[in-house]
């Protein structure tokens, strides 16, 4: 199962319409999707707005692949349980954030090679083609998940 989550603060309308599409023409992968207070209701996959943090626990461990926004929760949260992730990052051209944070998060996390960064719509299908048949990435120990820790403190320090 693919697991998309748009997080719970901001409507991510284009890549919840992106995966959508993608999931249309690839019917043997199951996708469900937390898409926030999107305008736009998924007709390929099945989905919810809201998830607890349990639930939203429970289906990245059940994720074969976690797609997502930019937000650094749902990125650690795929690390440290060893799952592949492509974030797309919000843009704020696009109104789909304050400014354009995400993107320096995405390229932050996308420098330890275990992020994907998908930066349209045909980037994250091409991402998506080449991720589905590859093999979970392993979780990160601990020793790892320090210096993460630490990289990304200095990250948001500057």
């Amino acid at each position: 199962m693919i697991f998309l989550t748009v997080g719970t603060q901001l409507p991510f309308d284009r890549l919840v319409m992106a995966v959508d599409e993608w999931a249309h023409h690839r019917a043997n992968n199951r996708v469900f999707a937390q898409i926030g207070r999107s305008a736009y209701s998924p007709l390929h996959m099945e989905w919810r707005p809201l998830l607890s943090p349990e639930e939203t626990n429970a289906k990245c461990r059940e994720a074969s692949l976690i797609v997502g926004h930019a937000g650094v929760g749902t990125i650690l949260t795929a690390l440290e349980m060893g799952k592949p992730i492509i974030v797309m990052p919000r843009q704020y051209h696009f109104q789909e954030h304050r400014n354009d944070h995400q993107t320096a998060t995405a390229e932050f996390f996308e420098k330890s090679g275990q992020v994907l960064v998908a930066k349209d719509k045909e980037d994250l299908f091409q991402k998506l083609n080449r991720v589905e048949s590859q093999v979970t990435v392993p979780p990160i120990a601990s020793h790892a998940s320090g210096r993460l820790l630490e990289m990304l403190k200095q990250f948001v320090d500057k």
